[in-house]
């Protein structure tokens, strides 16, 4: 009986695909001759996104948050189990208090935590604990990874669907024409009480968004050229 009973639990029910339910797909083709324009326009307007340290406090325009996240909610996730969350804040008192917790966090790392050749890798983008960013930025949506727990279903591929959801983000508010920085502080419980999230929700990314300040600067920095990062096969 106790072999039988496990055998039964390991073994996976196969879906018939006659049975799953199935929609058409939308009809979201493109003309082939309109192909490399359309994409060519979007790498062009694309690869003008950097990263931002130095905000305005100028307000946002009504919706546009909302449609960003719409847009990194329709990202693709395993088993389709959407295991993001993203908290929105503006409230300026909330924010002063996320700037003062994360940075508590960063001045820890900076002088114990990461190791020299970390720091000296981040030498030249010009960071240190200081993140005035969080409290200037007219808004920081937090990313949590929705674990499993009393309120989710167990998620698949956790860390790679929240990765793609961000880039969707990430796109849509620089086709929007706001700013970005993806801020990382480790670790990151402290998002949970600040933030009241439950424990199966783990901080991943703190990104603030706003328009960059009028004497805004990025480090001279060049990417990769495809060359280097593509293989043809």
């Amino acid at each position: 009986m106790a072999g039988t009973g496990g055998r039964a639990q390991n073994e996976r029910v196969a879906l018939d695909p006659d049975t799953r339910p199935a929609l058409p797909l939308p009809d979201y083709g493109v003309p082939p001759a309109e192909a490399l324009p359309r994409v060519r326009e979007f790498a062009d307007h694309l690869v003008r996104r950097r990263t931002v340290r130095e905000f305005s406090d100028r307000p946002l325009p009504p919706g546009v948050l909302e449609e960003a996240l719409r847009v990194a909610s329709s990202a693709p996730s395993g088993a389709n189990r959407q295991p993001w969350r993203f908290v929105v804040v503006t409230d300026p008192e909330l924010k002063r208090r996320l700037r003062a917790a994360a940075e508590a966090e960063e001045r820890v790392f900076y002088e114990r935590r990461a190791p020299e050749e970390w720091l000296a890798a981040l030498a030249p983008l010009g960071t240190d604990a200081s993140k005035p960013f969080l409290e200037t930025a007219p808004a920081v949506i937090v990313v949590f990874e929705v674990h499993r727990g009393p309120r989710s279903p167990r998620p698949y591929y956790v860390k790679e669907s929240v990765g793609i959801a961000v880039g969707f983000l990430l796109a849509a508010l620089h086709r929007a024409g706001l700013a970005t920085l993806t801020h990382t502080p480790s670790p990151m419980r402290f998002l949970n009480e600040l933030l009241d999230r439950p424990a199966e929700e783990r901080g991943n990314l703190i990104i603030p968004v706003g328009y960059p300040a009028a004497d805004a600067t990025v480090p001279d920095l060049a990417r990769k050229p495809l060359t280097e990062v593509v293989v043809w096969r």
